[in-house]
């Protein structure tokens, strides 16, 4: 079977190694977003999936736009049977979607129609979802609207960050959508309507997210902290003298026992800082000051004192 593979983002990694390794499938070419400047210095940087690309020679396209006519005449020219897109970035034309022979199947981190959109995986941690996966859609012009081939699904753990639940929804990508070719190989994939009523879309995480509301009750707020990390994080301001500072938070435990107004720190000890909430609070453990290094609580409050009755402000 000849593939084409479409994607940008590190979760689809797992996906394009699988395919690239078997002896099933024949990855004729991978698309990626053209290389962009980042970090301080605004170097280029390349895609993870061009890196993985690179790694087995397989021919890669770079466009701009994937929709435009000589970027649709380079992939047919491919005579692919299938194209696999896991988090590319652009939306497909019709054009696009017309040119494998069995079709155009997306890889998508949700258990579809909950959650369609940029950021899925946040938006299951921050609405306390038992459950996420991996669901193989068979791709239309909507964003993530198109039929369901196959799924399966994990369980979100109660300590579970974006961050992790992507490393883990990565892993379980690749046997998902072997599942889904195998059974298009076969000719038995199914079409199966999405339930419009229960579908919610998750739009792109904006990096202001990623502000503490201490007037949320201590779930909400654990929640938040969760899903934003490793981008943009979750912060909440701390006087320093005279000066506002951002204090980041990566790791925090429920407690039902802690009293005070929203954001007061309410006990610093040897287990950490305790902060309050509109109902109950949480236990800091890992922070980080701006401008220093993150570390356990315990070990921040050792070189820097907070009084007992600290607001820590939302912006």
């Amino acid at each position: 079977m000849k593939v084409v593979f479409i994607g940008t983002g590190e979760i689809g990694v797992p996906c394009l190694n699988s395919l690239a390794e078997s002896d099933e499938y024949e990855v004729v070419a991978v698309v990626t977003q053209p290389d962009r400047p980042a970090g301080r210095q605004m170097r280029l940087q390349t895609s993870p999936i061009k890196q993985a690309a690179l790694k087995w020679h397989i021919r890669i396209y770079q466009p701009q736009k994937i929709n435009e006519k000589t970027v649709v005449a380079q992939l047919r020219y491919l005579e692919a049977d299938v194209f696999v897109v896991v988090a590319y970035g652009q939306i497909l034309s019709q054009a696009i979607l017309n040119l494998p022979k069995l079709g155009c199947l997306n890889v998508h981190a949700s258990l579809l129609p909950k959650y369609r959109g940029a950021s899925p995986i946040q938006a299951a941690i921050r609405a306390g979802e038992r459950y996420s996966g991996i669901t193989i859609m068979w791709m239309d012009e909507g964003l993530d609207t198109g039929d369901i081939l196959c799924s399966q699904r994990l369980s979100i753990r109660s300590d579970e960050t974006a961050e992790t639940l992507h490393d883990r929804l990565a892993e379980l990508a690749p046997k998902t959508l072997k599942e889904g070719l195998d059974l298009l190989q076969k000719g038995k994939a199914p079409r199966m309507k999405q339930k419009e009523k229960e579908a919610i879309y998750a739009k792109k995480i904006k990096k202001e997210e990623g502000w503490i509301d201490w007037k949320q009750e201590q779930v909400a707020v654990d929640r938040q902290i969760r899903a934003m990390i490793p981008w943009p994080g979750a912060y909440t301001w701390l006087k320093v003298g005279n000066q506002r500072k951002c204090l980041k938070i990566f790791k925090t435990i429920l407690s039902n026992r802690c009293h005070g107004k929203p954001g007061e720190v309410v006990k610093v000890d040897k287990h950490g800082i305790l902060v309050a909430a509109k109902k109950g609070g949480l236990l800091l453990r890992e922070v980080q000051l701006e401008g220093k290094q993150r570390m356990a609580a315990t070990d921040f409050v050792r070189g820097f004192s907070i009084p007992i009755g600290t607001i820590l402000e939302s912006p």
